[in-house]
């Protein structure tokens, strides 16, 4: 149990870094981090699968890159639920994927 508390406190601490590093990517305090963060975990287990399903055809003919793409479609959706999270644009809700899967990959292994 422990060490899923950790994973959260580290997943809303990245969400707040990327937030400090990228433009139009706003978390409004670490409470809204927090919630934002099980959110954001929420729809990776329900809505990432499907929209990796549906998008299998530009998956394939990108090499993988239109992942980002989705994962800034899930962030975008969980930004629009999440009052204190806020992606003001689309290039916002892909850069702010990218710079989430490398700050949390850091983190994730440094600090867990």
């Amino acid at each position: 149990m422990v060490h899923v508390i950790i994973h959260w406190l580290v997943s809303a601490v990245a969400l707040i870094i990327t937030a400090y590093l990228v433009r139009g990517f706003e978390v409004k305090n670490f409470f809204s981090a927090m919630m934002a963060a099980v959110v954001i975990g929420l729809a990776n287990i329900f809505i990432w699968p499907v929209l990796i399903f549906l998008t299998l055809p530009l998956n394939i003919l990108t090499l993988g890159l239109f992942t980002f793409v989705v994962n800034g479609i899930v962030l975008k959706i969980c930004a629009a639920l999440m009052p204190g999270f806020e992606i003001r644009s689309w290039g916002a809700a892909i850069f702010g994927a990218l710079i989430l899967a490398i700050v949390g990959t850091l983190l994730h292994t440094v600090l867990v």
